[in-house]
Parts: structure tokens; sequence; C-alpha cells
């Protein structure tokens, strides 16, 4: 059990990227990846209570209709942006660990920690995607070994923000740093969040990170996945907090929720969805309509969708399987947030989980 538990965590898998909600055409409002709606959804977000907010980082978008994830901000300068007008929420960066030079987030970091008071976090993504990469002219490793450079990583970011500065040292085979000098140092080291659930993955993130981001095929699936990730990490004599993301969708009847849903599903952008699906190594034909159908949804979020009572409950029940932080995905952010914090905050509290 992680005695960390509090009552759950919520945030957002925020829209910085285009199209973020599904790999869809149909929507009911505007697109929400420009600045301004972000800012907008970030202060809601804050003022909902709302304890963390998270971004994809993508180079390239999937094609197809909606080209995916096409249009994004880039999530170092968009999470400084957005710490800059809040004062409370927790706002994530996503980096890729193949871009960037460790020393560089390390100073890129410890200055959004400065500026927001401690707010700032960072989710490293080891890569996977080869068509972004190539465009960088950055190779993709073999598996096991992008766990090792990214724990690597890890170890340099922890080295710089708390070793005296001018007296850290790091061999690799992917970097090396002498008299690594870092100031500002974080008054408290920035939590680190990685997402993978293979065994490579959850090894690294057992032994140095904070949070495990999962993606399960099931919310089934999340005791085990969870229990794992905790178990190794007390081996370690550590404790890892887990979050997954659902895609959260409600109305004043289950009838008019899956119907919404069905009207998504049924304008799916097809080509954008099997090149993210190859993207990932899979194909299509490894699953069947209805898992492919699921997938539109925030590409893989977990479907929790029904009346209000209903959602609260399924989102209570992901909490209590061993999640202890929800970055939802919303079909209209903004207006969602308002009404999550209306319809289902309230349902939460009352159940024990907030």
């Amino acid at each position: 059990m992680n005695t960390l538990r509090n009552g759950v965590q919520l945030g957002l898998f925020m829209p910085n990227c285009s199209n973020m909600y599904a790999i869809s055409t149909h929507r009911t409002v505007p697109d929400e990846w420009p600045y301004e709606s972000n800012k907008r959804i970030a202060l809601a977000a804050e003022a909902a209570g709302f304890d963390f907010l998270f971004p994809v980082s993508r180079w390239r978008g999937f094609g197809g209709e909606t080209d995916y994830l096409g249009t994004s901000m880039e999530t170092m300068t968009w999470a400084s942006a957005l710490l800059a007008v809040t004062s409370r929420i927790r706002v994530f960066s996503t980096v890729h660990v193949p871009v960037f030079h460790p020393v560089v987030v390390a100073k890129m970091g410890a200055t959004m920690d400065h500026l927001s008071q401690g707010r700032w976090g960072i989710n490293l993504v080891s890569g996977w995607s080869k068509e972004e990469f190539e465009m960088m002219g950055v190779a993709l490793l073999p598996h096991e070994e992008r766990y090792q450079r990214t724990a690597a990583f890890v170890e340099i970011l922890r080295g710089l923000w708390t070793e005296p500065p001018g007296s850290f040292n790091f061999d690799s085979p992917w970097y090396q740093v002498r008299g690594g000098y870092s100031l500002p140092q974080p008054r408290v080291a920035p939590p680190i969040a990685n997402a993978g659930v293979s065994p490579d993955a959850k090894a690294m993130v057992a032994r140095l990170c904070d949070w495990a981001f999962i993606s399960p095929p099931s919310a089934a699936a999340i005791p085990e996945i969870t229990q794992d990730i905790h178990a190794r990490a007390v081996a370690h004599g550590r404790q890892v907090q887990c979050a997954g993301f659902p895609f959260v969708l409600w109305r004043d009847s289950e009838d008019e929720a899956q119907a919404e849903v069905a009207r998504i599903i049924a304008h799916k952008d097809s080509v954008a969805a099997g090149n993210w699906l190859a993207g990932l190594g899979l194909g299509s034909g490894s699953f069947d309509q209805f898992t492919l159908d699921m997938l539109v949804l925030g590409a893989g979020a977990l479907p929790v969708i029904g009346t209000k009572e209903q959602v609260a409950t399924q989102l209570a029940a992901l909490y209590q399987s061993g999640l202890d932080g929800l970055l939802m995905v919303f079909q209209a952010y903004h207006d969602d947030t308002l009404r999550f914090a209306r319809d289902i905050e309230p349902l939460l509290r009352d159940m024990g989980v907030r």
C-alpha cells in the first residue's frame, strides 16, 4: 500500500496540442490549443482546486483530416507562461530525453521552480516516435538503452539541483558532466514523472522518479500495475505515486453521454488513428473494432462516461484501484472544468476521495 495517499489528486491532460481530446473531427467548441485558451483553462482549473496540469510534447502531427496533435506548444515555454499567470497549481513540462541535454533542462527547470516558488514538475519521455526524431537526425536507441539513458538524465538533474555548484561530475555513455554548475537550485527537488509500464520503465521509475504515469489497457488492469510499481519502489526504500488519464464525459442521462461518444467515434479520423498506432509500433489489425473506437477517445484514455453520479463513482473506483492522480481529458476543457467543479467535485468529496 502506498502510504502517501491522502485523497486523489486531480489534474488536466492539457490541450497544448491541436485536437487533443479525440482523434475525431467532431467537436462542440473551437479547438483549444492556442495559448489564450490554455491560460483560461489553467485559471479555471486552479479556481476549481485542481492539483496539476500536464502537457503532451509533440514535434509533428499524425496526418489524416485532423493532423492529430500537429499544432502544438513546446512544453518548457508553455509551462513557464502558465506558471507566471497562476499562483497555486503545479505545472509539468514534458521533455523528450533524446532532444535535450540534462544540464540545459536542469537550468530551465530551476528557473521555473524559482519563478513559481516550487510549482514546476517534469515528465520525462524516453522517446518512441521514429518519424519525429528522424526529422532531427536523432536515432532511436534500443528500448532497454533508452531507459538507461533516461536514468542517467534523472541522475544529472538531481545532482545539479542538490550538489554544491561546481562539484558535480557524471560519466555515462550518453552524457559527461565536469564541474556541473547550475544556480539557482530548487529549495526542494521538483517532482519527476515518467510514462511507461515496461519492465525497463518500471525499474527506472521505482529507483529514481516520483510519479509513474501509466496507460493501462483497462481499469481492471490498474491494481496489478500500481502494486508492482509500489513494490519495486519499496525495494529501493522509496515511494512512487501513480497517475492515469481518463477521458471524462458526462451528461444528464447515460443515454445522452453515450450518444455523444457515438458522435465522436462516428467522425473518427481513421488515417490519423492508424498513424498514431503505427508510431507506437502497433497495427490496427491487432485490435477489434470496439477497442479501436475507444482508442479514438483521448488517444487511448480510459473512458469514464455517464451521468455525473456515474462518473464520480468511476473516478473514485480508479483512485481505489491504485491511481493517486487523475489527468483528465475533457471534450471541452474550459467549460467542462467549470462543470466538473460544480457537478462532480462535491460528489468526490462526499465519497471521501478528495
